[in-house]
């Protein structure tokens, strides 16, 4: 039996825009295993973005198997080496990672960095989120931003990993408050599990992560979110920008993919055109739509000078606020 591109059309719309073609129709994936490394502990951005990413490229029938691991610690400094050292060369592996990092390389020092793996894909952004627990001692953003401009140091905040993205919000914001980023007393948690606990249980007066990690507890009503970091409001989310609330600071969370050290061209070619296929499908689309995130897509050389660019503006920054 022939099948012409009528036929997959007609098929297409028979099956409606949500559901799956069967094998015969779908063809081959791209891989019959990628091996997905997350470089933080289950339940956070990054491992929420791999579980996007394995979701969306089954469901576009890119892939047949995802096998995870996840190796937590420091920012993804603790799993970059490994990642490093153990995939090197395997053309069949991808590694989650982003602007968190960054910041986390520079302030541990790490001999290995971002610059050691092979940049494949960036894929999202997303702002930041200022939130406080709903019961807490903070009911405004007024209310907040007075007890940071009098002593920032009595007034804890969770987040991410030291000298992530978090870290350099709460930071800017101080200095945009007119005081110095080094009195900030910020909490970093490895993950967002402990932080949620942490803000939920009183043990932090506020939080500062990705929308998509607080938006649970804030639809929930256990959670209050006072700004946004972007430069501009987040989609069918009513919650300014810190910019409309008179900080001039903004800030977003970029993620992507990269492959280990020592893969071929023809490789690095293969993985491009399974995340480029990705970018295109329906179901990646979804996920940017249900998460909320900015579609930031960007590949090979053009994706290398933007990580270049964010490694010198983040040293910068740090260095400003006294965090390197």
């Amino acid at each position: 039996m022939s099948l012409t591109r009528r036929h997959v059309l007609s098929l297409g719309a028979a099956f409606g825009a949500g559901a799956t073609l069967p094998a015969w129709a779908q063809g081959k994936p791209l891989f019959e295993t990628l091996n997905m490394f997350v470089p933080a502990a289950p339940g956070g951005g990054w491992d929420g973005t791999a579980r996007a990413i394995e979701k969306a490229s089954k469901a576009a029938a890119l892939v047949g198997n995802m096998p995870f691991e996840n190796v937590g610690g420091a920012g993804g400094m603790v799993g970059l080496p490994r990642y490093v050292n153990q995939r090197k060369g395997q053309g069949n592996s991808l590694m989650v990672g982003g602007s968190v990092m960054v910041g986390a390389a520079i302030a541990n020092k790490s001999p290995v960095t971002m610059r050691n793996v092979t940049p494949i894909a960036r894929l999202t952004e997303e702002a930041g989120v200022v939130a406080v627990p709903a019961g807490g001692k903070f009911k405004t953003w007024k209310d907040l931003e007075a007890a940071l401009k009098a002593n920032p140091k009595a007034v804890p905040v969770a987040g991410g990993s030291a000298g992530g993205t978090d870290h350099l919000l709460l930071g800017m914001i101080i200095k945009a408050l007119g005081g110095n980023a080094r009195d900030a007393a910020y909490v970093a948690f490895a993950w967002g599990g402990p932080a949620n606990a942490a803000i939920l249980g009183g043990q932090v007066a506020a939080g500062i992560s990705g929308w998509s990690e607080f938006e649970a507890q804030i639809s929930a009503g256990k959670m209050v979110a006072l700004a946004v970091s972007g430069n501009k409001r987040i989609p069918g989310v009513d919650v300014p920008t810190l910019t409309e609330l008179g900080v001039k600071v903004t800030a977003a969370n970029w993620r992507g993919v990269f492959a280990p050290p020592g893969i071929t061209k023809p490789q690095r070619d293969a993985l491009t055109e399974f995340m480029s296929k990705l970018h295109d499908s329906a179901a990646w689309k979804q996920e940017l739509q249900t998460r909320k995130w900015t579609d930031v897509f960007l590949t090979d050389a053009a994706f290398e000078r933007e990580i270049d660019a964010d490694i010198r503006e983040t040293e910068q920054v740090m260095k400003e606020l006294g965090l390197a």
